[in-house]
């Protein structure tokens, strides 16, 4: 997105340096907990991996990730007039413990930052807002985004010094932990630039230790066809039956590696109130979930990110959840999906009797 109309103000000039700092405390006021600085060709590394992930299709059904290629591999082709990237960390730290729902097989495990408000709109609004007042003070063009562009945001953030990608692949920081969103903001301005983060992750392996399906065939690599968030969320037709049962009861996304990571314990609290979880969202009932139809699935869900699979993707999830509770009591439940117009819900019901029935 442009903020700006394409036009440059005439303002009194201030030194890049000055400019920084400014930025830096506006974000700070906006909100977000960090902001740092890198240029549009900070990551040349990222095309060839980028490159390789594709070939290898561990991107899985995610066609988008090979579209624009040119553009995600390349920061600096995706808008050539950018001189600066301003990556900005959202927290979301969440207050409970997000594991506690994992041993209650009655009930639906959904990642913590789906149990309230869409981020995407929250960050990019605040986003905007800092890109507002920068205009207003400095002139220049910007462009933000946040996690809908063919923008690579965790390989910025680490040029940035934001942190650094830890060995399940996301951003992690000594002062945030890793649960914060990135948000970017491109910008014709010229920034002083931000040393990149050094990996502070040594031998721990807690993060890959985590992983329910395996999803990470070596250190610092993913592989998404394995990975619970992609396959419950990215993944539209059946999940392969070898994963089924490793599901668990995670129905939208999966927070056991991030949660599994000892620098967390520096994590800092979230400040906006819309990702606090929503009481009927940290564990909801599966009895409950199986009722819904698609109104009432897009009435529960009404401005979470979970209304974006749509309600016959989500009720394979819950089925296959339901399917790993060993709960014969849900069999009577099952019945009206086993006919259910979407062969992979009707499939997923089928395969979760079976299950139930030994």
């Amino acid at each position: 997105m442009t903020v700006g109309g394409g036009t440059s103000r005439r303002l009194p000039p201030k030194d890049g340096a000055s400019q920084k700092t400014e930025i830096v405390s506006q974000a700070l006021t906006e909100g977000f907990a960090a902001a740092r600085i890198c240029t549009p060709n900070s990551v040349p590394e990222i095309a060839e991996r980028l490159e390789q992930f594709v070939a290898e299709g561990r991107h899985g059904d995610m066609a988008w990730m090979g579209d624009r290629m040119n553009w995600r591999g390349n920061p600096a082709a995706l808008w050539p007039e950018a001189k600066s990237v301003i990556m900005l960390a959202e927290p979301y730290t969440p207050s409970h413990d997000p594991m506690t729902v994992i041993g209650q097989k009655d009930r639906a495990a959904i990642s913590v930052y789906a149990q309230n408000r869409d981020y995407h709109d929250i960050v990019k609004k605040r986003l905007k807002r800092v890109g507002r007042w920068m205009i207003d003070h400095f002139g220049g063009e910007i462009k933000v985004f946040v996690d809908t562009a063919p923008v690579m945001e965790k390989p910025l953030g680490a040029a940035a010094g934001l942190g650094w990608q830890g060995k399940h692949t996301n951003l992690l920081s000594r002062e945030l932990g890793n649960w914060f969103f990135l948000g970017a903001i491109f910008t014709t301005l010229e920034l002083p630039v931000d040393a990149p983060g050094q990996e502070n992750c040594g031998s721990c392996t807690s993060c890959l230790d985590a992983c329910p399906t395996d999803a990470f065939p070596a250190p610092f690599q993913l592989d998404g066809r394995r990975c619970i968030s992609y396959l419950t969320i990215e993944h539209k037709g059946p999940v392969d039956e070898e994963l089924r049962a490793k599901l668990g009861n995670r129905i939208y996304g999966c927070d056991d590696c991030l949660a599994a990571c000892p620098w967390n314990k520096f994590a800092v609290e979230a400040s906006e109130i819309r990702y606090a979880a929503r009481d009927d969202l940290v564990a909801p009932k599966l009895s409950e979930l199986l009722t819904l139809d698609d109104t009432a699935f897009r009435e529960k869900f009404s401005g979470s990110p979970v209304k974006r699979i749509g309600r016959n993707r989500f009720l394979r999830n819950v089925l296959y959840a339901v399917g790993n509770s060993g709960d014969a009591a849900f069999l009577p439940m099952l019945e009206p999906h086993l006919i259910d117009p979407d062969p992979v819900v009707a499939d997923a019901a089928g395969w979760a009797k079976q299950r139930l029935i030994g």
